[in-house]
This record gives structure tokens, sequence and C-alpha cells, in this order.
């Protein structure tokens, strides 16, 4: 008896999951539709991830240390002009350091920056929208004007002066950046919050007793995610422009770490007679960013329905 008791509980729960899981399956092969008709998207994502696997490898696949300095190999050209060599494949750079190796190595900096940057203004501008939006009133005025006080700023300049008040680092610059992108998800976050908060099914959440906080974060906050991942994509990007410019003036990562921007910093007095060496960082740091928005005009258009390509 209690083997058929067994067998009915899990015959009843058998048809509970099928539905959860087929209509998880449905709603991804949907997403993944939408993202993959946009072809520009889809080979975005490809160079996005050999871009991550090459950072998350550098240690296996790097020929050289990304710090050792080899003086009797300065300035060699890549291997495929005169005076280059099979060691050194994209040649050195000032003071002998492999190019490649460096590349490889700042490209776990540059992905790391973007990581950090939209987690930290991602979280503390969804967290800060939500109360604007949800309890509007004073709160909201107040948050919201500061907001704009921000975004009067230029990024750029207003990361400068909070390096400058912080102190030249890597971890300074990227506190920085992230500070100057919160506006954004503050105001992106108000906005769908206020729009999601009166509708029928809030309305009901909060009438069989759901408390402010449930509502917020249960409730309304899935309900606003996409536009957000997308803004968190293309933010992904800009900060490893950024990072890479405030490395260039000096105030960002320093040397000798192997961080894009650096290098073009280090490489600044040699570009007329060394090409090389302020040409691949560029290229690298132009093939991310390029990378990176197109998977987010991908997302964009796979998650938002008024851009739902038929």
């Amino acid at each position: 008896m209690s083997v058929q008791e067994s067998a009915e509980g899990i015959g009843t729960d058998i048809p509970d999951r099928k539905p959860k899981r087929s209509m998880r399956a449905q709603q991804f092969a949907e997403f993944w539709y939408y993202f993959s008709v946009n072809k520009g998207a889809v080979v975005g994502l490809v160079v996005f991830t050999l871009i991550v696997l090459a950072a998350i490898l550098a240690p296996v696949i790097a020929p050289h240390s990304p710090t050792l300095q080899d003086r009797s190999a300065l300035l060699i050209p890549p291997f495929w002009q005169e005076g280059g060599r099979l060691e050194f494949l994209l040649g050195t750079d000032p003071v002998g350091r492999d190019i490649l190796t460096r590349l490889l190595y700042g490209a776990r900096y540059s992905l790391f920056v973007g990581v950090f940057v939209v987690a930290l203004s991602v979280s503390t501008g969804i967290a800060i929208g939500l109360l604007a939006g949800y309890f509007r009133g004073w709160l909201d005025t107040a948050i919201m004007r500061i907001m704009d006080i921000i975004l009067a700023f230029p990024s750029l300049l207003l990361a400068l002066v909070l390096v400058a008040i912080l102190g030249p680092g890597l971890l300074s610059a990227m506190i920085a950046i992230a500070l100057t992108y919160q506006p954004h998800f503050v105001r992106l976050t108000r906005a769908s919050v206020m729009a999601e908060k009166e509708r029928e099914y809030v309305t009901a959440a909060r009438v069989v007793g759901a408390s402010p906080f449930r509502l917020m974060v249960v409730t309304i906050l899935p309900n606003c995610l996409g536009p957000l991942i997308v803004q968190s994509t293309l933010s992904f990007s800009n900060a490893i422009l950024d990072a890479a410019a405030l490395g260039f003036l000096g105030m960002g990562a320093q040397p000798p770490t192997p961080e894009w921007g650096t290098m073009l910093a280090e490489a600044r007095e040699f570009v007329l007679r060394a090409w090389w060496v302020v040409t691949f960082p560029g290229l690298a740091i132009l093939i991310t960013v390029l990378a990176i928005n197109l998977v987010g005009d991908g997302l964009r258009d796979a998650l938002d329905p008024k851009l739902k390509r038929s």
C-alpha cells in the first residue's frame, strides 16, 4: 500500500515539474531565436567568448612572463616584419617585454574592470532606484537631484576628480567609474518601477499582505530586468574604455601592470618608429568593446518585445 502511495506521489510530482522545465526551455529557445537573428550579435558573442577564454588561459598559452624584461630584445617588430623573431610573435615593447603576453594578461584586467564596475554600479543603482521609484515623495526628489548633479559632469572628468581624491590605481579607477555609471541604473530602475508599480499583479500582491520589501524585490524587480541587462552590457564596454583612458592618463593601473590603457601610455613616444607597441593594444580595446556592444544589441532585440523581429 505504501508503495502505491509513493508511486501516486511520484506521479503527481512529475506533471508539475515537466511544464516548468518545458516552459523555461521554451523561453530560452525564444530568447536564442531572437538573439541569433542578429548575426552581428552572434559574431560578437563568439569573439567575446574567445577573449574570455584567452584571459582565463593566459598563464597557459602566454609564451613569456608579462613583466619579464629582455634587454637584448628592445622594440623587436612582429615576426612577419624584417628583424622580427618567432619567439616574439607580435614584437616587444621599449623595455623588451613580449606584447602578445601582455595583451593576454591585459585581457584579465580589462574584463575584471568591466565585471567590477558593472556589479558595483548595478547593485547600488538598483537598490537606490527601487527606493526612489516605490516610495516617491521627498526621498525620490532628493535621490534624483543628486543623480542629476552627477550626470551634469562629463563622466571621464568626474572619474578623474574621484581618482585624484582616492589616489591613482586600478581599484580607485574602478570605484570612480562605477560611481559615474550609477545614475544611469538609478534612473532606469526608477522609471521601470514606476511603470510596474500600478499594475494589477502588484496591487493583488499588496492586497494579500505582501510587505514593501517583497513587493520591490520579488514582485516588481524581476519585471524590470530586461532594460537593466542591456544597460549593463553597454556599461561593461564603456567601463573598459574609461579604464583604458584613465590608464593612458596615468591615473588608472600603474606600470608594470599589463593593462591595455597603461600599455598605450608607455608607448606614446615610440609611435612613429615602432607602430606595433600602440597598434595591438588599441586593436585589443577596439575588438573587445565592439564585440560587447554587438552582444548588447542582440540582447536588446531578444529582451525588448517592441524590438523583436518577426
